[in-house]
């Protein structure tokens, strides 16, 4: 079945959307894709950034609890507390599969130092490792002035080699197109024991950049994402180097 099936003949599709101030659109289950074409931001570099903090009711006891015994506290702004490595041994990082038109496939990701490139094959470039979940947090850049040759992307996000924690992680990964509002993914299903997340598929489909929402959550790393999507790659055990670490 193809992406465009569910939508009605005639219609155009609804988002879920932030305040104006905000500037966003958030895709749902419901309302789960968007054209870039349409909204003429289907030209230079697509920005896509992962963030992630812990979940609050996960740090300090339970918040029911803790509003039960301090009633007052209902009123004060819920804390955003940062991701530090003494708090969870965690390590998401983010990375996308990719297929040209013609028909080269391959990956971008921190493991193994696969950074990609922004101007040549695969115009996916990865920009770095974070790997405390910082405010800037992990980013890669589509350069969609050769969106001619790109056919897929799928973006996801995996846990490196730790202890699986997307239950107690608050991760959101965002797109920042060229132009209108930012594009924003949110990772909050509870799936303790998963280890990766297929996030967002973005689709060259007759000319037109589409951006699909797909949070996927396996128990399994790339290659059982690469099984799902039918990517066809050989994938084998990477480590991440002592620089990458």
């Amino acid at each position: 079945m193809g992406f465009l099936d569910g939508l009605w003949r005639g219609r155009a599709a609804e988002f879920d959307s932030g305040s104006a101030s905000s500037n966003s659109i958030e895709l749902t289950k419901r309302h789960d894709r968007v054209s870039l074409t349409k909204q003429g931001a289907a030209t230079g570099h697509l920005r896509i950034n992962l963030t992630w903090r812990m979940r609050t009711s996960d740090i300090g006891g339970s918040q029911r609890e803790s509003l039960l015994r301090h009633p007052f506290k209902a009123l004060k702004p819920p804390e955003v507390v940062g991701h530090s490595q003494s708090m969870v041994n965690v390590d998401l990082d983010l990375g996308a599969l990719y297929e040209l038109t013609d028909g080269t496939k391959g990956v971008v990701q921190p493991l193994g130092g696969f950074l990609g490139d922004a101007n040549g094959p695969p115009y996916v470039k990865l920009s770095g490792d974070d790997r405390f979940g910082s405010a800037s947090g992990e980013t890669i850049y589509v350069n969609l002035d050769h969106r001619e040759n790109i056919k897929r992307l799928l973006v996801f996000v995996y846990i490196y080699d730790q202890t699986p924690a997307f239950d107690r992680t608050h991760a959101i990964v965002t797109l920042y197109p060229s132009n209108g509002p930012r594009i924003e993914i949110g990772l909050d299903e509870r799936h303790p024991q998963a280890r990766s997340c297929a996030v967002v598929m973005i689709e060259n489909v007759k000319g037109e950049i589409w951006v699909r929402r797909e949070v996927k959550f396996v128990y399994g790393f790339q290659a059982e994402l690469d099984r799902l999507f039918g990517w066809g790659l050989q994938w084998g055990r990477g480590y991440k180097t002592k620089a990458e670490r």
